[in-house]
């Protein structure tokens, strides 16, 4: 009876879910790598002054947000594998099929949220600082990369870093496609020595502690470089 810290600190249960904490993380970066791209990309498509492109900007977004992630992780990995050639879908089966499905589906999920946050952060620039830039002699797409992206991230860290917080909770959500992640091996440690408590708490601190420095340099950085009044 009591907590039993030591199962924690050392041993089999402590290395499952020292891995389950490492594959989370993993999880994490990766699809963030894959989501921030994708949302700038999809935000100036929201912003195209071509018709078609607005069109299948809003539809990817508004499919993506209007699906649960839970349904979109089953979809990637149970459903979008059949739809391969044979070979590459054997392929997959002989890898790390479960990350990889868990990696789109996240990305993806992400990505049409921070999309709808980055497109807000471009209008709230002010019209002549584009103005300016084209007077300049720079092209559209210098004047997005080297004047109007760099102030509209300013603007989007709140709910850019909200939508992070999102991304790293979302991680857990993996564990039903059998993801060995954090909350994966929780429960395995659970199953295996009955210490719910001490196995679940783990799991518990590891996100709110990420989750806490994560909000830390969000304010580190709005302290260092703030949004400016244009």
């Amino acid at each position: 009876m009591g907590f039993d810290l030591s199962m924690l600190m050392g041993g089999q249960y402590h290395e499952m879910l020292m891995a389950g904490l490492r594959l989370s993380l993993l999880l994490f970066i990766v699809s963030l790598a894959c989501a921030l791209p994708l949302a700038v990309i999809v935000a100036l498509m929201r912003l195209s002054r071509f018709a078609p492109l607005r069109a299948l900007g809003m539809a990817y977004v508004e499919a993506i947000r209007n699906v649960p992630l839970l349904a979109q992780m089953l979809f990637w990995y149970f459903g979008a594998p059949e739809l391969l050639p044979e070979s590459v879908r054997f392929w997959l089966y002989d890898g790390e099929i479960e990350a990889v499905a868990a990696i789109v589906a996240l990305s993806l999920y992400t990505a049409a949220y921070m999309a709808e946050d980055i497109r807000s952060g471009i209008r709230a620039v002010a019209p002549v600082q584009s103005e300016a830039a084209r007077a300049l002699g720079f092209s559209y797409l210098e004047s997005m990369r080297l004047v109007i992206l760099p102030q509209a991230v300013r603007i989007t860290v709140p709910p850019l870093i909200s939508q992070t917080l999102n991304l790293w909770k979302g991680t857990s959500i993996a564990t039903v496609i059998g993801v060995s992640e954090l909350m994966y091996q929780a429960g395995q440690v659970e199953s295996a020595s009955f210490r719910s408590f001490e196995a679940f708490a783990f799991a518990s601190a590891s996100y709110l502690g990420l989750s806490l420095l994560i909000t830390a340099l969000a304010a580190w950085y709005q302290h260092r470089y703030p949004a400016r009044a244009l």
